[in-house]
Order: C-alpha cells, then structure tokens, then sequence
C-alpha cells in the first residue's frame, strides 16, 4: 500500500479572544468609531490611498496608549500568541515575540483589502469587532500557489489542506493568527448597511 502524508504545514490559530481576560465588544467597538472620527490624518491618508473606509495603519502607531481598552486587548493578544508560537515550535533563541504595530479596519459595504503579506514580521493576525451579516471572511491562500505552474485545479470539494484558497468566517470576538508570510486578503464587504470592523496587528522577534 502507499504511504502518503501531508508534508510543510501551513497553521492558523483561531479562538476567542477573550480566553485571556475579558474585552468588552461594545466598548471596543466604540472606541475604533471614536478614533476613526477624531483621526484626521488617518481619514486623508485613506482619501489620498484610495482605501474605502477607514484604517489607522498609516497615521496611529500607539492606540494602546490612547485607550486603555486596547492595552487590554494588547495584554490578551501577547498570551495568544505565545500559545501560537508555542504550536509552532519556533526557537526563539532566549528572545520573546513583541507587538510591532496595531491598527483600525472599517470595511463599509463594497470594500475590500486586496491580498497582501506582512513580510518584516514573524506573527500577524487580527481580532473581529464587528461582522455584519454578508461580512466578509478572511481568505487565505496556499502558499504553494505560485509554483503550481501547470497543475489541474483541484476538485470542489477537495480536503481544507489541499485547497488552493480557504475562507474563515469569524464571529466577533474571534482572534485569528497566523505566520506573517502567508498571502491572505478581505473579499468585498457584502453586508447591505454595516460596516465590518476588526483590528490587525503584527508581532517581531525581538
């Protein structure tokens, strides 16, 4: 018989956030409307960028210092992914896996966030405030793709771990992470009214 096993995988972590400490949604919520309105170089950044919605990416770089509730959820975030590293059997050489960057996505109705990586970090992720029904999910892409030159596609109902592309659905209060080179996107928001609000984030080695 033949011996076949699946080799190099490719993990993602995916819990409630809350699972260390207790983070008010409603509050969190709240605070990245407060934000967005009062951000004045974020707006124009996105105007400038053609970004639909509003992120903080490019203008805020200490929101856990402006609002306590985000040092909270900084303090929750640091124990996720310790746990992920963990999983990941990473040899961190006596060094730790610090918060590099934290940041505000509103995603109106029809907006996307085109595929992307985040290539100076070791662990990026991002935890859901608010999915509104037709919301997007996370799609995420094998990293193989690009040298499957002439491979078939595969069948529809292939395996999750053979999958050219695997789209999470997360609930608010979900915390999804994964290892920062791992290509990944939003496609179009396709809630009717609401706007789909997270927070992403980047963690180094250092």
């Amino acid at each position: 018989m033949p011996q076949i096993r699946s080799l190099f995988a490719t993990r993602l972590y995916h819990t409630r956030l809350n699972d260390f400490g207790v983070i008010d949604a409603q509050e969190l919520e709240a605070s990245c409307y407060s934000i967005a309105e009062d951000d004045e170089a974020g707006q124009e950044w996105c105007e400038t960028e053609g970004y639909p919605g509003y992120t903080s990416y490019a203008s805020l770089t200490d929101l856990p210092w402006r609002f306590p509730i985000f040092a909270d959820v900084v303090t929750a975030l640091d124990k996720h992914v310790a746990a992920f590293a963990e999983d990941l059997q990473f040899d961190l050489g006596g060094k730790g896996l610090v918060l590099e960057d934290i940041w505000i996505n509103i995603l109106p109705p029809g907006g996307t966030h085109s595929s992307h990586i985040h290539p100076h970090s070791v662990i990026s992720g991002t935890t859901y405030v608010a999915m509104p029904e037709g919301a997007a999910a996370l799609k995420l892409e094998d990293p193989r793709l690009p040298m499957m030159m002439a491979a078939p596609p595969r069948v529809k109902d292939a395996r999750e771990e053979l999958r050219s592309f695997v789209y999470v659905k997360p609930e608010v209060g979900d915390v999804l992470l994964w290892e920062s080179w791992l290509r990944h996107e939003v496609p179009m928001n396709m809630a009717e009214e609401d706007e789909r609000i997270s927070v992403s984030f980047n963690y180094k080695w250092d």
